[in-house]
């Protein structure tokens, strides 16, 4: 079963690169910069068309939209607004001269081996590996941890261009079979298909439009969830409502599946399906936003038609990780900011008959693993992990000892099994593999690849700084041993905020080659996101949203004013929700970043619930059509506060086919910015091709987009690197 909430993926997929160090060369040892021009290159930028016609009365405020055109991703005006808007910006990355010297050693530190925890499905063992520069993870299995690996599926032969991806897999309870999701140029749009594990041979099964599913397996089929068929042209940007639960049977066509659960009373409201591990229960979480969920099931063992409720409001999130027996085990942070975990019977499912089986801590507890008997809690300390071992019953017995300060990356194995395995990394070691005996609870190391990067010379310093409202904030610096704090280091800034997700310490191939130039590497554990628990969370949503932007900013100065660095060195990065945080800072204090990289951002604070899965957003930003929502979202909306002044060195990065938060939001920003900015500082577009939000880019565009993100920012912050 899934141990995480599945509403978690509505915005944000976290994006996990490398594995851990074994023996490396002294390729990384320090060596002199080689000395660079740093002429000023000249950009030309297209002209966009502006239509004046186009204004919102917001409560009575007019609001122009003169870019509204560039909503349609379909017209021939707005394609070629993309190949012009391209052409500048890679004529520009052209000329930067240490470009293609980046390019050359990301994909030298790349090019290692990398894999996944083993999991067991049936009588056989299933990882996924990379050879290193692969475009796309592979599919293998054993028939004993020590075997002889035989290849599953290979994602890599979906697309001549390595664009199409594996999106999900699902075993069903023998072993039998594989489900698995396909996305297409990184969409999230899926496509389902059945493969045979006895014959190896793909089924006629095909399931199409679905989208933020689970594939719940029961008996010769699965529960899957899937909206529908979108009109034609709506398929990238269209609104996503009325999504409805359905079960397949394998071996019939998706036209034949049975209708399971729906709500045509509530176009917004998801579902998510689950089944427990023995299929005596079927549950399904409703969601309308990425917070808060009702809760029902069906006892299949009992042959149960209706579902029964469990909880029916979206005030709080419950998440099942299982059952015992005829109870359910339900991860919640109903009367727990920081979650506890319940036994919910499905005799007496009241509230006034739950069991409390793990009570909340001072520390936010994030997922729950069953395995060998035992119950493995998974929690954030500090904003890194700890671990939490308890006995069937809710005893506690003791902390596991982990590798050090860092990431679990989540257990695999069943609820009988001697061995699990997790995988651990920080912000200068790559993702090891561990396993975990049960029964002692003592870890070794499983798998440990090769990577060409010198670990140890760097170091990482948890630091905490005061935000404007006098909060304590967290913030990882990162950076080679010994580095002279001079305030002269290329530095980049990261964060999210948002949505209750927590950004813990992972290692990043990108940011390793970074540091190798002596850059530093820092990220602020802002409020908004899940670091702290639930009121963590809500200090940074709604009308409290700017507490998110005055955290980053704080940051900021506070690296300022240590010495780590300088308004002229340095850049922030965010990604979609951490995209509307560069957006806004960058707007704000145009004055404290030298280069500010908004990816996959929500910029456009009025409309970002008009398409796609946008609305289930409002519980963080609330809703322009309210007017105490309108006033603090028209203040702090990027595109709506670029004015005549000076900006940061700014490249927005977007993909043609992010169904998740379309790129109407970065075209329209770039396009405000390039009319007002003042300064001589560039503002440019990355518009990358057959790709989408994050998840599933191929290796190839990885190292292409790193590249020409690093050099971006070394060039302006007029930065060598070193050969």
């Amino acid at each position: 079963m899934k141990k995480t909430s599945p509403l978690i993926f509505i915005l944000f997929v976290a994006l996990l690169a490398g594995c851990e160090q074994g023996q490396t060369d002294n390729s990384t040892t320090q060596t002199a910069p080689q000395k660079t021009d740093f002429k000023k290159i000249a950009i030309s930028y297209p002209t966009t068309r502006m239509d004046s016609t186009i204004t919102d009365d917001y409560h009575g405020t007019q609001v122009a939209d003169p870019f509204r055109w560039l909503e349609d991703d379909n017209s021939e005006e707005t394609k070629d607004w993309v190949k012009n808007q391209n052409k500048v910006t890679f004529d520009y990355l052209a000329q930067i001269p240490f470009r293609e010297k980046l390019a050359k050693r990301l994909e030298k530190i790349w090019n290692y081996e990398r894999f996944s925890p083993p999991f067991k499905e049936g009588n056989k063992y299933y990882y996924f590996k990379n050879d290193g520069l692969q475009n796309q993870d592979v599919l293998y299995s054993q028939s004993a941890l020590e075997g002889e690996a035989a290849l599953v599926l290979d994602p890599n032969k979906f697309s001549a261009d390595g664009t199409t991806s594996l999106g999900g897999i699902s075993f069903s309870k023998d072993g039998k079979y594989l489900a698995y999701q396909i996305s297409e140029g990184g969409s999230d749009w899926r496509t389902v298909k059945v493969q045979n594990m006895d014959d190896g041979k793909t089924m006629e099964d095909r399931l199409e439009w679905i989208k933020f599913s689970d594939l719940a397996w029961f008996k010769d089929g699965f529960f899957y969830s899937r909206y529908p068929t979108p009109e034609k042209g709506d398929k990238l940007s269209g609104k996503n409502e009325f999504q409805q639960v359905y079960y397949h049977k394998l071996g019939t066509k998706q036209a034949d599946d049975q209708l399971i659960f729906s709500d045509r009373a509530h176009p917004n409201r998801g579902f998510s399906c689950q089944t427990t591990t023995d299929e005596t229960f079927t549950t399904i979480g409703a969601w309308e936003s990425t917070s808060g969920n009702a809760l029902y099931f069906r006892n299949e063992a009992r042959g149960q038609k209706e579902f029964t409720p469990i909880v029916e409001t979206f005030d709080n999130d419950f998440v099942v990780v299982d059952n015992i027996g005829d109870k359910l085990l339900v991860l919640t942070n109903y009367k727990a900011p920081n979650q506890r975990l319940l036994l919910i019977s499905s005799q007496k499912p009241q509230e006034g008959f739950w069991q409390e089986l793990i009570p909340e801590s001072e520390d936010a507890l994030r997922s729950v693993d069953l395995v060998g008997g035992k119950i493995l809690a998974t929690y954030i300390h500090n904003a890194s992990s700890l671990v939490k071992v308890f006995d069937m019953k809710g005893k506690y017995l003791s902390d596991l000892k982990l590798p050090g300060i860092g990431t679990v990356g989540g257990f695999s194995g069943k609820k009988d099994d001697p061995i699990a395995f997790y995988a651990f990394s920080s912000f200068t070691r790559p993702s090891t593999i561990y396993s975990l005996n049960m029964a002692d609870l003592k870890s070794q190391k499983y798998k440990a690849p090769n990577i060409d990067f010198d670990s140890d010379s760097f170091e990482t310093k948890q630091l905490w700084y005061t935000s404007a409202d006098g909060t304590k904030v967290p913030m990882f610096v990162t950076h080679r041993k010994g580095l002279n704090l001079d305030g002269n280091n290329p530095t980049l800034l990261y964060g999210y905020g948002g949505f209750d997700i927590p950004i813990l310490p992972r290692f990043s191939i990108v940011k390793a080659v970074m540091m190798e130039s002596d850059a530093v590497f820092a990220v602020a554990n802002i409020r908004g996101g899940g670091e702290f628990g639930k009121a963590w969370h809500k200090a940074g949503t709604l009308g409290q949203k700017q507490n998110v932007f005055n955290d980053f900013q704080a940051a900021a100065e506070y690296l300022i004013d240590q010495k780590y660095t300088s308004s002229d060195k340095l850049a922030i990065e965010g990604r979609s929700n951490g995209g509307l945080l560069v957006g806004a800072c960058m707007t704000q204090r145009p004055d404290l970043f030298k280069v500010a990289f908004p990816g996959v951002g929500v910029l456009d604070m009025l409309r970002y619930q008009y398409f796609t899965i946008g609305r289930a957003w409002a519980t963080d930003y609330g809703l322009s059509e309210k007017p105490e929502d309108f006033k603090y979202l028209y203040a702090y909306s990027p595109l709506h506060n670029v004015s005549n002044k000076a900006y940061p060195a700014t490249m927005v990065t977007t993909a043609d086919h992010d169904d998740r938060v379309v790129p109407a939001h970065s075209f329209k920003f770039i396009s405000e910015l390039q009319r007002k900015h003042q300064g001589d500082n560039p503002v440019l577009i990355r518009i990358e091709t057959s790709a989408g939000h994050g998840a599933g880019v191929p290796t190839s565009k990885k190292i292409q987009e790193a590249a020409d993100m690093l050099s971006f920012m070394f060039y302006n912050c007029r930065s060598d690197v070193r050969s």
